[in-house]
């Protein structure tokens, strides 16, 4: 190495390398910083993301079952005519055998 035509003396060279290593091992805790700063907020994103799928599986399962409920209602719709002619007949025999008592 030289400088000003003048070879460089093993000082000045030494210097340069401890000044280069300082500055790599700055740059590398730097880097190590702001990758586990990174790292931590990768996995609070990841956290909330599992949340949200966790309840959004949640309301699928729930939703799923709508159209089923559906389908009851439309059942026991048809179901409520004929229980009220049960009822009405289970009347009329429980009047039959009670021999007209309720009257």
């Amino acid at each position: 190495m030289r400088f000003n035509g003048k070879p460089a003396s093993p000082t000045l060279i030494a210097r340069y390398w401890r000044a280069s290593l300082g500055i790599g091992i700055v740059v590398t805790g730097a880097v190590a910083v702001l990758l586990s700063t990174l790292a931590a907020i990768v996995a609070r994103i990841e956290g909330g993301a599992a949340e949200i799928w966790r309840i959004g599986k949640l309301i699928a399962t729930n939703t799923v079952h709508v159209p089923l409920l559906v389908r009851t209602n439309q059942i026991v719709g048809g179901i409520l005519p004929a229980a009220d002619g049960i009822a009405r007949a289970t009347a009329r025999i429980q009047r039959a055998v009670g021999g007209d008592a309720a009257k």
